[in-house]
Parts: structure tokens; C-alpha cells; sequence
């Protein structure tokens, strides 16, 4: 396993894979992975001879009031789970190397980015989009791979690979979560003890919602006050948003009559965690 900067070597060394009738899969990350990184690549090096790991902490998917420059970063401790879990290849890119001097090309999307996350995060969905793009053009992987967790980002890319035509399987993979329940985040790193306890009701909320499905509830109102009720009642937590949506077109339903989305944000002290559950997952 080894760890490259530039463009131009990952082109190098997938190039060499390619002549020799390897496939390759690309799990893209911001770094500071964690048990649910760790699956993405198992994944990769399961489905493909070669898996390279993109390391890129993307400063376009930030608006300015958010965690930038607190984002966690520890490439010396990725590389070693990236070694332990079959990865060949981080791609640890500067800033500037994605985004040289006079960079104006960016990729967007319409209706898939107007609801959950797009709605408090604007530009996340654009920052996403370009730098994933980017991604895909560099390593030219036969497959990619993403979690779950960010069901709506997992969507969008999905929907860029169709309408653009990118010749690349996009596969998602479950949440991994901790022993009580809380879904594995790098912001995770960000929560105080108390913090970290009171984090525990959004997968409450989410098993709630979950138990609620599988008894037959077809109304998404009724789901989602249950869950409302279980995160509202945690002084800490402050809900950013809990939506049932059409999980293809990322808008609200009304009743489960296909397959949904359900996810959420909340904030726990300062810190936005997310969380979710597709109905076709436990149906």
C-alpha cells in the first residue's frame, strides 16, 4: 500500500493495473476513517483486484460557517486502516492540485439537492458533485463505493453517474454503527461525554421509526412524531430536520407506498449528526 499526492500518479499507477486486466474500485473519503471507511473498502477489495482510497478533506463542500478547518485529519492513522483492510492506494491530494489557480467548472444538480441537507447546506451538494466527478475522471474506477449514512449524497451521485453517462457502479453500503447504536461519524470525534450520551437518540429514533414500519404503519406523519417526540425530548439535541421521502427523488411522501427514505439531522450541542433508514432495508 502507498500513499501518492498528484493526478498524475494515480493515472500512473491505475494505468499499470489496467495493463496487466486488473479492475479497480474507488472508495472516496474525507479522511479520519473509521469502522464504517473500513466495510467501504473490505467492499471494494471483495468485488475488485485493486482499491484505491481517496484522503481529501474537500474545501468546496464547506460554507464558510462550517468545520473546515476543525474537520479531523490524521493520514498517518488512515493509512493504517487502509493497509489493515486491503486497500493499495490513498490518494492524498493538497487543495491544490484538485482546484489549481482559476478553477471555475463545477458540477450541480436540481431537485435531488432541494430537500434534507440541501435545504441548511446550499452548496454542500455541488461541492460534493464536482469534487466526486473529479474523482471518477482521475481513477476511472469500475466501481465506487459510499455509505449509507449520507443517504441523500448516495443518491445524488447515483443520479450524476445516470445523467452524465459515467460508465461506473455506484454501490452503497449499510451503516455501521457503535455498540449502542450511534452511526460511526468522523464528527463523532467533536462530542463531549454528555454530549456523546445525549447523541444516542437519533438511532433511538431511527430504531423507533424502523418498529413503526415493520407493524405496518403506512402514515409518515405518524412515523415521524414518534421520532420527533424521542429526539425533543433530549435538552442537547436540536432538530435540523426529520423527513420520509421518495428515496429516488429526495421528495416528501405522505404514505409508505414505495420505497423511502427516512432520514435526519440533528444537532447535538454544535455538532450536526445524521442518521437514516431505507424502508426497502427492513421490508
Amino acid at each position: 500500500m502507498k500513499i501518492v499526492k498528484t493526478i498524475d500518479e494515480v493515472r500512473t499507477q491505475v494505468k499499470e493495473w489496467r495493463t496487466q486486466g486488473l479492475s479497480v474500485g474507488l472508495v472516496p473519503t474525507m479522511g479520519y476513517l473509521h469502522e464504517g471507511h473500513a466495510s467501504l473498502i473490505e467492499a471494494s477489495k471483495r468485488d475488485n483486484d485493486r482499491t484505491v482510497v481517496s484522503d481529501f478533506v474537500n474545501p468546496i463542500q464547506f460554507a464558510p460557517t462550517e468545520d473546515l478547518e476543525s474537520y479531523p485529519r490524521d493520514i498517518n492513522r488512515d493509512a493504517q486502516v487502509v493497509e489493515e483492510h486491503g486497500g493499495d492506494l490513498i490518494f492524498n491530494p493538497e487543495p491544490k492540485e484538485m482546484y489549481r489557480d482559476g478553477f471555475v467548472t463545477f458540477v450541480d444538480m436540481s431537485v435531488l439537492t432541494e430537500e434534507l441537507c440541501g435545504l441548511s447546506r446550499p452548496t454542500h451538494f455541488r461541492g460534493v458533485c464536482t469534487v466526486v466527478s473529479k474523482l471518477f475522471n482521475i481513477v476511472r474506477p469500475d466501481r465506487a463505493y459510499f455509505g449509507k449514512k449520507d443517504a441523500q449524497q448516495l443518491a445524488v451521485i447515483k443520479r450524476m453517474a445516470e445523467d452524465l453517462n459515467m460508465d461506473i457502479e455506484i454501490i452503497g453500503c449499510p451503516i455501521v454503527r457503535e455498540s449502542d447504536g450511534l452511526a460511526k461519524s468522523s464528527r463523532n470525534t467533536y462530542l463531549n461525554e454528555e454530549e456523546r450520551r445525549a447523541a444516542l437518540v437519533l438511532s433511538k429514533a431511527v430504531f423507533c421509526g424502523i418498529n413503526e414500519v415493520k407493524s405496518g404503519q403506512k402514515n409518515c406523519k405518524n412515523i415521524l412524531d414518534k421520532m420527533k417526540g424521542i429526539i425533543l425530548n433530549e435538552p442537547l439535541a436540536k432538530i435540523d430536520y426529520v423527513k420520509m421521502v421518495d428515496a429516488k427523488t429526495m421528495r416528501q411522501i405522505e404514505t409508505l407506498d414505495r420505497n423511502a427514505l427516512c432520514a435526519m439531522a440533528v444537532y447535538i450541542g454544535k455538532t450536526r449528526l445524521i442518521d437514516n433508514f431505507f424502508t426497502e432495508d427492513i421490508l
